[in-house]
């Protein structure tokens, strides 16, 4: 295996199954620890049964596997809602499990730290549309610095049981063979990585590549914004359609972000954005969000569990920083690719 490796998944490219079996021959190769920060656990069947019995044979052949997850959420629903994990399902399983309270914020990463030598990270939540019906892209790192960084993050979480105080692991980079990639958490470090995105927008001459559900972290709105009026870079990428009207729909309900309207309608309409038009969430229809979190800048790629977002800043997530132009190609495509499948954005009327 590649000392780092990314993957990418779509809509209808993979059935659940086969990301279970992925996750298992993960999972397969503990022989130590496993410890997983999972926002959202919800499988059935086939897939349910792979990712049960990776876990207690992981247990059964002596490695200490510790799982958080995020709790039930009592407070308004915000766009996409939160998950609806199962805690007695969980529970049930003979490894130690915790919850995380989802409030006022959430416990957002989808990672796993295997042996303190590798990471399995990214946007990907453990439910069976999630693994067959969204766009995903996770990195898979053998690198036994960044893992202890991952690690400390997953003490944090276990041992407080708290999102806000949490993150506060320093984004010190790594090098990971010939690729240089820097660990970033929040909410510790929030706000410090929503302005590291943004600068790397604003550094670059090229290209910028962006799949994100939403749009709504003030410097990085106002940074694209400002990029796409001097026109100088190829800008692109690719939203939900339903959740950016969700949001806008929040906007004006509160009428603190008034002043992100034009900001967000001058970026998408002039950066050829498209929208996947996912179903709306109510209970028991499919998940088909747009749901992959990556910026490119040039040669630099952010990829994790952080949507482009304010509430983003605060919750509990993850990203890696790579500095790589091979991996920011991967990604870019990638970003091409899933733009190319749907219409331009729209926006509801002012």
């Amino acid at each position: 295996m590649p000392e780092l490796e990314l993957r990418t998944y779509r809509d209808g490219g993979q059935t659940a199954v086969e990301v279970a079996e992925q996750i298992a021959e993960f999972l397969g190769a503990a022989e130590q620890t496993l410890e997983l920060a999972l926002y959202d656990i919800r499988l059935h069947d086939e897939a349910a049964e792979t990712v049960r019995e990776a876990l207690i044979g992981a247990q059964e052949r002596g490695v200490e596997v510790r799982l958080v997850y995020n709790a039930d959420y009592s407070a308004p629903i915000p766009v996409p809602p939160p998950p609806r994990t199962a805690p007695e399902l969980l529970e049930a399983l003979p490894i130690a499990t915790k919850p995380v309270p989802g409030e006022p914020d959430l416990m957002h990463h989808k990672y796993v730290v295997r042996d303190r030598e590798a990471i399995w990270t990214g946007s990907l939540n453990w439910t069976d549309d999630s693994w067959s019906r969204q766009e995903n892209a996770i990195a898979i790192v053998e690198s036994a610095p960044l893992a202890h960084a991952f690690a400390l993050n997953f003490e944090e979480l276990w041992s407080g049981q708290s999102v806000e105080s949490s993150g506060r692991v320093e984004p010190r980079p790594v090098e990971v063979g010939a690729i240089q990639i820097r660990p970033w958490f929040t909410p510790g470090h929030g706000e410090e990585l929503a302005h590291r995105i943004a600068k790397r927008l604003g550094q670059a001459r090229r290209r910028i590549r962006i799949a994100s559900p939403v749009l709504s972290s003030g410097p990085i709105l106002g940074t694209l914004a400002e990029v796409c009026s001097d026109g100088k870079v190829d800008v692109g990428g690719v939203v939900d359609d339903t959740q950016v009207d969700g949001v806008l729909h929040q906007w004006r309900q509160n009428g603190n972000a008034s002043w992100k309207v034009p900001a967000l309608r001058r970026f998408l309409e002039a950066a050829r954005f498209s929208g996947k038009p996912s179903t709306g969430w109510a209970p028991g229809t499919v998940h088909d969000f747009m749901h992959a979190k990556v910026t490119v800048a040039d040669d630099h790629a952010f990829i994790g569990s952080f949507n482009l977002s304010h509430s983003g800043e605060r919750n509990a997530e993850n990203v890696l920083e790579i500095h790589d132009a091979a991996s920011a190609d991967l990604l870019a495509d990638f970003v091409d690719e899933i733009r190319a499948l749907y219409p331009p954005v729209t926006l509801p009327p002012l």
